[in-house]
């Protein structure tokens, strides 16, 4: 069964900015600008990306920032440990709504 997302149509991003080409231009600056090394190293940014990747559960940021993460020097026991931080926190996020059953749970 064909996927929805197909990864060749990762190549084809650049067709977004067709409609818009001043907005995608400045986005796709500040995009790239964010992923230069400053406080942080390339490196470290890609794995973040990576995490966010899969929080956000983008199949292209997936495919684009595992290849980021490898090409930066990142190694698999790194990039599984930054998928489980991002994870945690995603998870974390719903744990803590419960907060919010707890509160009507005391009203009752």
């Amino acid at each position: 069964m064909a996927s929805y997302y197909l990864s060749e149509d990762l190549a084809r991003f650049g067709e977004v900015g067709g409609p818009n080409p001043k907005l995608f231009k400045m986005w796709l600056d500040w995009y790239n600008e964010c992923h230069q090394d400053g406080a942080l190293d390339k490196k470290t940014k890609a794995l973040i990306a990576l995490s966010v990747a899969h929080v956000l559960q983008c199949p292209y940021c997936i495919d684009a920032w595992t290849t980021g993460s490898q090409k930066e020097g990142a190694t698999p026991e790194q990039m599984a440990e930054a998928v489980h931080v991002g994870a945690s926190l995603r998870a974390g996020t719903s744990l803590v709504h419960h907060i919010q059953s707890l509160n009507v749970q005391a009203r009752d």
